[in-house]
């Protein structure tokens, strides 16, 4: 099992460390429900070092990401330095290799990615660079925080004076440099937000800025849930490899703007896009009586299976059980199957809370 730059400072705080994508890592300091609360209310701090930091570099590094991933990288060169663009990675039939945040930077692009395909996507990322003229660096030395919550950034900014002016003129996927550090406004909760880059070694000292100014550090079950009340896949679950980004509400980060732009699985995405047949989409669930929507359970219209649940947990926002689901049809009579009992749900339109508001409507 490996550790985190931050694994001393998670046991100091008695948090409860479980084993997540070969690290260990804290699934809550006591209480779950209320790190998912202090995030939702206040600010929260998660390590989330464990994800894969890639640095793409070389003369050819534009055209090979337009290659590379499914939206365009082109659109970071009109924004300029520091700008931020989430995309999929596809394999030749369309299914989802990982799901990403690029950035453009000082002579680079910067790939950050899931721990869960750490190994499969550098070999992915060497392998299709072949013929490109690229440098591929998996930054090894890098810890990684996301400060998140409406008073996220004024903490910041109280632990360190030095960046306000530029925390406060940041837009949402906008990053600046800061001697050695990295402030990126982007996250995983639905809350505004930052995620912060910079070496290990900085990181004990980082952890306790944060703890002066009263950002409380919260753990895995807490990013869980405010991710699913956001809105937000989770690779492995609600995509994999044979998921299109059609099926789970990621048209938007396929851009088919430039026709003369090949990118892995554009023909096959195209094809898949416009054939009835293939046609699945996700949607929100909320359970209307007792019980909690967990993966693999199924959904059923007049006794027919037609959809499955790809995540849920129970809301601690909604006060009810939610879940991703991926349906053929959506139908008002819709029941799952929870340990062979028929229960009532709703489809709802995603995403179920965003800025600490609920804000799902119902689909019929």
């Amino acid at each position: 099992m490996r550790k985190t730059p931050f694994y001393t400072c998670h046991t100091k705080a008695n948090a409860k460390i479980i084993e997540f994508c070969n690290y260990l890592l804290p699934l809550n300091y006591g209480s779950q429900i209320r790190e998912h609360e202090i995030v939702r209310e206040d600010a929260g701090m998660f390590d989330v070092s464990h994800m894969q930091v890639t640095d793409v570099m070389g003369k050819d590094r534009k055209r090979f990401l337009r290659f590379l991933l499914s939206n365009d990288v082109y659109k970071l060169d009109q924004i300029g330095i520091g700008k931020a663009l989430y995309s999929v990675m596809l394999n030749d039939a369309a299914g989802i290799v990982d799901d990403l945040v690029v950035y453009l930077l000082d002579g680079k692009y910067r790939i950050v990615s899931n721990a869960a395909t750490k190994e499969k996507l550098l070999s992915w990322i060497v392998e299709k660079s072949t013929d490109y003229d690229v440098d591929i660096d998996p930054c090894s030395n890098l810890a990684m925080i996301a400060i998140q919550g409406p008073n996220a950034i004024d903490k910041v900014i109280r632990a360190i004076p030095a960046v306000t002016e530029k925390l406060k003129e940041l837009k949402p996927f906008n990053s600046f440099n800061y001697d050695e550090f990295l402030f990126a406004r982007t996250g995983y909760t639905g809350e505004d937000g930052l995620e912060i880059m910079f070496k290990d070694q900085y990181a004990e000292e980082f952890w306790q800025q944060m703890l002066a100014v009263k950002i409380l550090p919260c753990g895995l079950g807490a990013r869980d849930t405010l991710r699913l009340e956001a809105g937000m896949n989770l690779y492995g679950h609600d995509m994999d490899e044979k998921t299109t980004p059609s099926e789970c509400g990621l048209d938007w980060v396929v851009d088919t703007t430039d026709e003369s732009r090949n990118f892995i699985g554009k023909n096959a995405y195209l094809d898949l896009k416009f054939r009835t047949d293939a046609s699945k989409t996700q949607v929100g669930v909320i359970l209307e009586g007792k019980g909690v929507l967990r993966e693999g359970q199924l959904i059923l219209s007049d006794g027919d299976e037609v959809g499955i649940i790809t995540s849920g947990t129970f809301s601690p926002t909604l006060k009810k059980s939610i879940a991703f689901a991926r349906v053929s049809c959506i139908n008002r009579s819709s029941m799952v199957n929870i340990r062979g009992n028929l229960e009532s749900i709703s489809f709802v339109k995603l995403p179920f809370v965003r800025n600490g508001k609920i804000i799902s409507k119902l689909l019929v």
